[in-house]
């Protein structure tokens, strides 16, 4: 796996994880979009972590800055 996710994109998929968390554990969203949010939370801290987006692969886009 070569990376393909750049700093500022791992910032905002974290924000928006911790965004979607916290959403989801004051009861603000619910049900089956509560859930939704929660497993999407979850792929883009796994994505973050790891720098690496299989989306990405497949659409040919990468945020890393080239060196």
């Amino acid at each position: 796996m070569k990376a393909n996710i750049g700093s500022f994109d791992k910032v905002i998929r974290i924000i928006l994880a911790i965004i979607f968390t916290v959403l989801y554990f004051t009861k603000l969203v619910d049900g089956t979009v509560g859930i939704v949010l929660l497993v999407l939370s979850g792929i883009l801290l796994l994505t973050s972590m790891f720098s690496f987006c299989p989306l990405y692969t497949i659409l040919g886009l990468k945020t890393t800055s080239k060196k």
